[in-house]
């Protein structure tokens, strides 16, 4: 058998990439990037963590040699070692760089496996994070950070008038109503694909009633978890929530005569396959109600290759005309738009990539970022 020999680099990322494999983790290197400086005993009332939960992992990362830190008496001192995480940052922009082809080339299907993976787990540690949080935390991470969830509270809708909404599991995360489009009738089951913190999943249950039942699909752990905990407060036993991948969705053919989604889809690198997916496990006549983020024209070069961005759903869009299309080749009919919004960036936001003669020329512009809730059918033949 040949020999694998891997270089001192590929290990030495396999190491630092392994120790930011969990949400407290990347929360601790966010805030220390944030602040830029030592943080002496105080890190612990900056975070919704304990303090042996942030003891523990602030050991991991400086075993990792992401942090120096030194223990003196009761006080508890850590620093980023700006070599590594300089190092790192190289690594990942490169990495970001691949993953973000031309937009002629990027009709949802990315061809690029790897690609495909280090996209997927990028998502899922930014959206494990978010689940992590406490509400309280979470809107004053989204007043003073450009984290994904400052960028979706420019794209959500109120789901306050909606029968069913459940604030609890409202993370503020969507970029439109579907389920309110979607046409659910008592006694139908329902999937959620990106189901979160099950926040569409409580509004469908609404009406399909008790005598039907709702799926929940998310592929964080973290998030199932949390929509888990808000169903069984509200003591809901035909709420249901999976682990699963939307490419290949954990249920059988002909499972749901209703799929909504709300902001996901635009996250998952082969769209092709996942709306084949959505094909595959709707009822025919079956129906799907889905809202999510296109563009109309190109994106600045710098928002497409952030990382931040993507998460957010905003440098991960694609044409509408390629998404529309995408949809179609997947067999439904009937394809209807059922609302169509534009997505302001404010120029706060867009300073974090932009500079003033950039933000400028793109505020000139007529906006690109749309906000579309789409219907279409699938046959009955």
């Amino acid at each position: 058998m040949k020999k694998v020999a891997y270089t001192e680099t590929q290990m030495r990322l396999a190491q630092v990439l392994k120790a930011l494999g969990h949400p407290a983790r990347v929360a601790i290197m966010d805030h220390l990037l944030k602040v830029n400086a030592c943080i002496c005993g105080d890190i612990v009332n900056e975070l919704p963590l304990a303090q042996p939960t942030v003891s523990q992992h602030l050991k991991e990362l400086k075993n990792a040699g992401l942090i120096q830190g030194s223990i003196e008496g009761n006080t508890i001192c850590y620093c980023i070692d700006p070599q590594d995480v300089a190092e790192l940052r190289d690594y990942l922009q490169n990495m970001v760089e691949t993953l973000n082809p031309e937009p002629e080339k990027s009709c949802g299907n990315k061809g690029n496996i790897a690609a495909n993976f280090a996209i997927k787990e990028m998502v899922k540690a930014k959206y494990s994070l978010i689940a992590a949080q406490s509400p309280a935390s979470q809107n004053s991470c989204c007043a003073q950070d450009s984290s994904p969830q400052k960028i979706y509270h420019i794209m959500t809708d109120e789901y306050n008038n909606l029968a069913g909404y459940n604030p609890a599991a409202d993370l503020q995360l969507g970029c439109g109503l579907p389920t309110k489009f979607a046409r659910i009738n008592p006694g139908d089951v329902v999937v959620d694909l990106g189901s979160g913190a099950g926040n569409d999943c409580f509004v469908a249950r609404h009406e399909t009633g008790v005598k039907g039942k709702v799926i929940g699909i998310d592929f964080s752990a973290a998030m199932v978890q949390k929509a888990r905990q808000n169903a069984q407060q509200k003591n809901f036993d035909n709420v249901e929530f999976i682990v699963g991948d939307i490419e290949d969705i954990p249920l059988p053919k002909a499972t749901a005569q209703v799929v909504v989604s709300n902001c996901v889809m635009n996250l998952v690198p082969d769209k092709v396959q996942a709306f084949r997916e959505v094909f595959r496990i709707l009822k025919p006549g079956g129906h799907f109600s889905i809202s999510d983020i296109v563009l109309t024209g190109d994106l600045p070069a710098k928002i497409k290759n952030a990382a931040e961005m993507y998460a957010g759903c905003v440098a991960s869009a694609i044409l509408q005309s390629d998404y529309l299309e995408i949809i179609k080749q997947a067999g439904f009919s009937n394809l209807t738009i059922q609302k169509n919004k534009p997505i302001i960036v404010p120029e706060h936001i867009l300073k974090d990539y932009l500079n003033p003669d950039e933000i400028a020329a793109y505020s000139s512009r007529e906006t690109v970022i749309r906000s579309l809730s789409i219907y279409a059918e699938k046959p009955r033949d």
